[in-house]
């Protein structure tokens, strides 16, 4: 049987699947829709442009059954997998199924709720905001998500908020008893002039294979501040489809922190719509590969008015035969005049086998504008590394002392000193034991 009859095989199992599951589901249409989409669309082919450096269909083939429901998960003890230290609201979810007993919401004028309860309860945010930003008429993957998500969060901040505790989603794959599958869904609604954090953490136990396919839609208003954290440091056979779409309007200032530390496949999507002026967008991502794993950071930024700024600084570093891949896309549109925006994407190699694909790109139909982006790829710096071990220091020791000094780069633009210093001691063990 031919690859390609084998992905329509695999799409039609799936889809008809998903077609029995949607009945008495809640957002019936948009899920129907979706289906449609993922039909015509199926998985990503493995000569698809956006997947050619990432064969995510095959590595679903190859190590998951896609039909086969998830074991019971027997995790009760989520302290391990905790950020210590970090007073916020949390929430727990275990192969993809939100735990009550395991979250805690500790800060006032928010609103949290399961999507499941938001939607029962036909709460008229979600109504409004749901779907509309998350492309999913052209990748297979977010079709699949919003056709079938089986769990996930809707966080509402009201106008004048500010958070001061950050809410933790903490995403626990218990493999001990199989694989899990597990296709979440998250929408998070900053009112004007509010403020909020934001921080997935992805873990497992067990020695079996875990998939996540998680969306999140995030709509920032006017004057509204949001942060968001996407800690990926599984080191189980772990594999990842992420995509994050966030709709800004109005001076709202945006960060996001990318760190992927760990896993088999990871593919993060970050999408910015840019819908006003005086916003600003800062992306930073960091991804520190050993073994052979394979990390895929694809970014949009869609600058649609003037006078907005936006800034994108992704850094990896390659050892063993691990593969990294950068796809960061600009794109400015006519009506963007004064438009700032800047991209810039850095990789070390360190073996031979070790590679990276990187592609930054620039569409401006706007005459007034500072834009730039670029690309570098090289090895450890021979003379500094000399440097260092002429004057007594171990060859391991000088190079984590270096590609340390270049991780930090990114680390140093984290704002929360918890979670800073938790992944200043995450990167530094991983600098010293692993490369």
């Amino acid at each position: 049987m031919s690859v390609a009859a084998t992905e329509k095989n695999i799409t039609a199992e799936v889809a008809s699947g998903i077609e029995k599951s949607l009945t008495g589901a809640a957002n019936l249409m948009l899920r129907k829709e979706a289906l449609d989409a993922f039909r015509s669309l199926g998985f990503p082919a493995n000569k698809a442009e956006e997947y050619k450096f990432t064969p995510i269909t095959r590595a679903l083939e190859k190590n998951f059954n896609l039909t086969l429901k998830n074991p019971v998960a027997s995790v009760v003890d989520i302290a391990p997998y905790q950020i210590k230290g970090l007073d916020a609201n949390v929430l727990v979810f275990i192969n993809g199924v939100f735990s009550k007993e395991s979250s805690s919401i500790v800060s006032n004028d928010l609103t949290i709720l399961t999507l499941q309860e938001a939607l029962n309860a036909k709460n008229d945010v979600v109504e409004k905001h749901l779907g509309n930003y998350a492309d999913f008429r052209s990748d297979g993957l977010a079709a699949w998500n919003t056709a079938s998500f089986h769990d996930g969060v809707f966080i509402h901040v009201s106008d004048k908020k500010v958070i001061d505790k950050p809410v933790v989603l903490y995403h626990i794959h218990d493999t001990q008893n199989g694989q899990v599958i597990s296709i979440n869904r998250n929408l998070i609604v900053v009112g004007k002039s509010s403020e909020l954090t934001v921080i997935e953490k992805f873990d497992s136990t067990g020695a079996s294979a875990n998939f996540s396919n998680t969306v999140t839609e995030a709509v920032v208003a006017e004057n509204a501040g949001l942060e968001l954290y996407f800690i990926q440091n599984d080191a189980g056979a772990r594999y990842q489809f992420g995509l994050t779409q966030i709709h800004q309007s109005n001076f709202s200032r945006v960060n996001t922190y990318t760190f992927t530390l760990n896993g088999k496949l990871i593919r993060n999507n970050l999408q910015f719509t840019l819908d006003g002026e005086g916003i600003e967008s800062h992306m930073y991502g960091l991804y520190l590969l050993a073994n052979d794993t394979l990390a895929d950071n694809h970014t949009v930024v869609d600058h649609k008015k003037p006078n907005s700024f936006s800034n994108e600084l992704y850094k990896g570093i390659m050892g063993d035969s691990s593969k990294g891949v950068f796809n960061g896309k600009i794109y400015v549109r006519p009506n963007a005049q004064k438009t700032n925006a800047f991209q810039a994407n850095r990789n070390i190699l360190l073996t031979d086998k070790a590679t990276v694909n990187t592609k930054p790109q620039l569409e401006i139909w706007a005459d007034d504008v500072k834009c730039s982006h670029g690309c570098t790829t090289g090895q450890l710096d021979e003379e500094a590394l000399f440097y260092l071990q002429a004057r007594g220091i171990a060859k391991d020791t000088a190079q984590a002392m270096m590609l340390y000094a270049f991780a930090g780069e990114v680390l140093e633009n984290v704002k929360h000193p918890v979670i800073k210093e938790y992944l200043d001691n995450v990167i530094s063990e991983r600098l010293h034991k692993d490369f």
